[in-house]
């Protein structure tokens, strides 16, 4: 059975949605008089922004050593 996504969209996947998260820290963290009213945490949402920045690296140095 053949997976059906290639590196490169999981790749792309990752980096998406690491920018996505990134930009709703950012915003969640600038606005003070809303802040209060949301109740997510900020620094989970930068960890796992962080960790899905660094799927994205490994798939791209994965891609990079395949073509070696």
């Amino acid at each position: 059975m053949k997976f059906p996504l290639s590196m490169s969209d999981i790749s792309l996947w990752l980096a998406v949605m690491a920018i996505i998260l990134l930009i709703t820290s950012e915003l969640l963290s600038a606005t003070t008089e809303y802040s209060g009213k949301i109740m997510i945490e900020k620094r989970r949402l930068r960890l796992a922004a962080l960790a899905l920045g660094i799927g994205f690296m490994i798939t791209v140095i994965m891609r990079v050593f395949q073509q070696f």
